[in-house]
């Protein structure tokens, strides 16, 4: 015949277990229901995310288009300011003097390490209308 003891030890036991089964079974339904709500939650953002660019895309030809408005839009080419430096027979160095920038600054623009500003953009335009003498002429006034 079993103890008493033990048939009582037992008997807690049983019954702390299933106590604890169903408090664990409350919080996995939670945990579960956590977990999808945050997936969901990172649907949501990620298509939010994904209008919000998508907008941003629309709004970037309006505020291109209002700067148009200002004056002429400017394009600029690495190779094309290479071709025209060269066309004119400059160095990197002149060419910077022209353009109001060092010789280091053509030659990271010429090698598109770096892109220039909108004034200096503007510069550049006035300087492709130059022809050889005119550059040559305008050289030698800005040194003398």
């Amino acid at each position: 015949m079993p103890n008493i003891a033990t048939v009582l030890k037992s008997e807690i036991l049983r019954l702390a277990r299933k106590e604890v089964r169903n408090e664990l079974e409350t919080l996995k339904k939670a945990s579960a229901q956590y977990r999808s709500d945050i997936a969901a939650l990172k649907r949501r953002v990620a298509a939010l995310e994904k209008n919000l660019s998508r907008v941003a895309k629309k709004a970037v030809p309006k505020a291109a288009a209002a700067e148009g408005e200002a004056g002429p839009r400017l394009r600029f080419r690495a190779k094309g300011l290479a071709t025209q430096r060269k066309r004119l027979g400059l160095s990197a160095a002149e060419m910077g003097k022209l353009l109001g920038v060092s010789a280091q600054t053509v030659y990271n623009w010429e090698t598109g390490k770096s892109k220039p500003r909108p004034q200096q953009l503007a510069a550049i335009a006035s300087v492709r209308t130059l022809g050889v003498r005119r550059a040559k002429a305008q050289l030698e006034a800005l040194e003398g």
